[in-house]
């Protein structure tokens, strides 16, 4: 860690755009950013070429997400968790179509935008139209959803943005993950993207969870009650803990620790946070060829 690095403010920074709301701190970003991520440009030889399967990419719609002191963390979905397994899918020859729960566009973490990576900003560029103008959740479920759907996959990107909300308790979440284990569709998320799975729980038993047993990677909630506050990431405690929400209702988590692992069981495919994001999309594009590649 360099001297200049240390230097910098660990205080929270302001965001001009709403009272009370706070982006990162300098001295968080200079850790937890890159301008460059580590996505390889892996060519895939049995790249799919059908021109029907798609993914269905599920975006978070709000950026405000309220802390217990009533402070607000400026955020969104992660760009590298969004941006690279997004990379991966679509370098396998799938199509992505993006949506939220409202149709309102895809908030995300800027800061968080690695600009030397000129991978990374291309897919940006290329599914700026969409992120700009999702899809409407309850649209994709009552025009493309059921047996014969195109859909193969949902991804569902990470963030502290997938906490606020709109993805965590909404039940067009719940319907669709549903329709995904019950016609053998894979599930992709990472971070705190694993928010959505708490939606499939509205007003289920941990009896008839969907994903009790499961086994998975998640952003580590010692982080958020620990060392995320102490460098200013996030400027207060979460209201609510991730990992212990979904244990609560029989989630086994893998992990206590940021290292980049992924995991996956059945076809939930999960990753431990943003230096999970090349290792997952990999396993994803992976399993998608495994079923549907040339």
């Amino acid at each position: 860690m360099s001297a200049k690095n240390t230097d910098l403010s660990r205080e929270p920074a302001p965001d001009q755009a709403e009272h009370n709301a706070f982006f990162p701190s300098p001295y968080s970003l200079s850790q937890y950013t890159a301008p460059k991520t580590d996505y390889d440009g892996t060519d895939y030889s049995n790249r799919y070429s059908g021109g029907k399967w798609k993914v269905l990419m599920i975006g978070t719609d709000e950026r405000y997400l309220i802390m217990k002191n009533g402070k607000m963390f400026s955020t969104g979905n992660h760009p590298v968790e969004t941006l690279v397994p997004m990379l991966h899918i679509d370098k396998a020859g799938f199509e992505i179509d993006v949506a939220t729960v409202s149709g309102n566009p895809v908030k995300f973490e800027m800061w968080a935008m690695p600009r030397e990576d000129h991978a990374v900003r291309a897919a940006y560029e290329k599914y700026l139209p969409q992120f700009k103008e999702p899809k409407r959740l309850s649209h994709v479920i009552e025009q493309s959803l059921g047996a014969n759907s195109q859909y193969i996959a949902v991804l569902v990107p990470g963030g502290h943005g997938a906490l606020t909300g709109g993805i965590s308790d909404s039940r067009e979440m719940k319907t669709v993950l549903e329709w995904a284990i019950d016609n053998d569709k894979h599930i992709i998320t990472l971070c705190h993207g694993p928010a959505c799975l708490l939606a499939a729980g509205v007003g289920s038993s941990k009896e008839s969870y969907i994903f009790n047993g499961y086994e998975i990677c998640v952003f580590p909630d010692a982080l958020d009650e620990g060392a995320n506050i102490e460098i200013g990431y996030i400027p207060g405690h979460l209201r609510w803990l991730l990992a212990e929400s979904l244990e609560k209702l029989g989630v086994k988590v893998m992990n206590d620790n940021m290292t980049g692992a992924v995991h996956q069981d059945r076809r939930l495919l999960t990753g431990d946070s943003p230096l999970a994001s090349n290792a997952l999309g990999k396993l994803a594009a992976g399993a998608l060829l495994k079923e549907f590649g040339n």
